[in-house]
């Protein structure tokens, strides 16, 4: 798959996860998975991340260049009860301050626990990003 095509997944991908259309948005990730290698599906998880990455600051305003992105869980234990969603919030958050080691550290945790694990991974990493980029979008008409 070509960078265009895999670029119209991603976007189609987000847009019907933050609509609400779940079952959309899991075609096209399905789309994306079964045409993309390992080495793309690394880039779909960063392409995913930068959404979120770009919408933190609409959220929570803009930070000093220097500080980090930490992501506070409402409900202390959640992330943990939850391994792929463990996996969406903590490769956000490195990817939001721009640690590549770390992602690419987890994004192969969770292909190396592979089936179904990965796939949920992936998916709990599009479902927090579209979840920021509701809110983003809920603040901006309110």
């Amino acid at each position: 798959m070509d960078h265009a095509e895999a670029s119209k997944l991603i976007f189609t991908a987000l847009t019907h996860a933050v609509a609400g259309d779940s079952d959309a948005a899991a075609t096209s990730l399905e789309s994306l998975g079964t045409q993309s290698d390992n080495n793309q599906m690394y880039g779909v998880c960063c392409a995913i991340a930068e959404a979120g990455k770009h919408v933190l600051p609409r959220l929570f305003g803009e930070q000093p260049a220097d500080s980090m992105v930490v992501l506070q869980e409402l409900e202390p234990g959640a992330a943990l009860a939850d391994p792929h969603r463990a996996f969406a919030l903590r490769f956000l958050t490195a990817y939001a301050n721009n640690d590549q080691p770390m992602t690419l550290a987890l994004f192969d945790t969770a292909l190396a626990a592979g089936g179904e694990q990965y796939v949920e991974s992936v998916c709990a990493l599009l479902a927090e990003v579209a979840g920021l980029c509701r809110l983003a979008l809920d603040q901006r008409t309110t």
